[in-house]
């Protein structure tokens, strides 16, 4: 099942779409009201989502036509930063370093991880803020987003997918001068704008697991970048694992599971964003988000 978060006459709503992908039912017109996706997320069990699916299934009128209403993030505004992996696939390490050895060089026995601030994820078509005057170097980077259905602490490595409540795409959009020049990279990150998701999220069901998916990105139709999420480094259930050890990790949190080489940085030279860009980040099964840079 896809479930999004958009508006409609200046209601943000929560709703399910038709599986043809014309139709948008929303959750109040299936008689599941909630004010958020983040509640919807707290308030699920398999059992509800179950329902929820065949009532989406089942119908054949009423709900809104997706090309009609306005696209948001299905986690518009997260109550957490999002939790990020740094150099998860190997061939992204590798140009990474070439970048800037300093920066990104080295052996990393254990994951890197990292958080973005988000104060307000964009949705798909969205035009993103430019910030050429802070940094010219604005990249891209596609990547599969997690979204955790229920609080983890302690989470057994082998439980670890029981706690999924469904997946996203993320382009961890990054300002590499600031990224590169503060030894944390928090700021270069977490600019305004800078994490476009969705465009919807996508149920745990709905996919394989572990969900071994192609993923690319493709800029102004050009393809950038192109690899599987069964190449990462540090798979979703060791970051699970992992971090739900020494923290509780909430329901709704997302975790950017890292991207894979073909980033601007990557080029020689690197081949950074410019304004009027499009950038289409597609993942197999989940779908395709495309933004442009101002």
């Amino acid at each position: 099942m896809r479930l999004l978060t958009f508006c409609h006459q200046g209601r943000e709503m929560v709703g399910a779409l038709s599986p043809d992908g014309e139709r948008v039912f929303p959750l109040e017109e299936l008689g599941h009201p909630v004010a958020s996706m983040e509640d919807l997320i707290r308030q699920s069990t398999p059992q509800l989502l179950q329902e929820l699916d065949a009532q989406v299934r089942s119908r054949d009128g009423g709900g809104l036509a997706y090309a009609s209403v306005q696209k948001m993030a299905p986690i518009p505004r997260p109550r957490q930063d999002i939790l990020c992996l740094g150099i998860n696939y190997m061939d992204h390490a590798e140009e990474s370093a070439r970048f800037k050895k300093e920066a990104f060089g080295g052996e990393r026995p254990y994951a890197v991880y990292f958080s973005k601030r988000v104060n307000r994820a964009a949705g798909d078509g969205e035009v993103l803020p430019n910030y050429a005057h802070l940094d010219p170097c604005i990249d891209y980077e596609a990547e599969l987003g997690v979204i955790l259905g229920r609080d983890a602490k302690d989470v057994p490595l082998e439980e670890a997918f029981q706690y999924v409540f469904g997946y996203t795409i993320i382009n961890d959009m990054s300002a590499r001068t600031l990224q590169t020049r503060h030894k944390q990279w928090y700021f270069g990150k977490s600019l305004d704008g800078y994490c476009p998701m969705g465009p919807w999220i996508v149920t745990r069901d709905a996919l394989p697991e572990p969900p071994e998916l192609e993923i690319s990105s493709r800029v102004n139709g050009e393809l950038r970048q192109h690899s599987n999420t069964r190449l990462m480094i540090f798979d979703i259930p060791h970051v699970i694992h992992e971090l739900s050890q020494g923290m509780t990790l909430q329901a709704g949190t997302v975790i950017a599971m890292g991207t894979p080489a073909g980033v601007g940085m990557g080029f020689v030279p690197p081949r950074f964003l410019q304004s009027g860009d499009a950038v289409t980040c597609e993942i197999q099964g989940i779908g395709a988000l495309t933004n442009t840079l101002g």
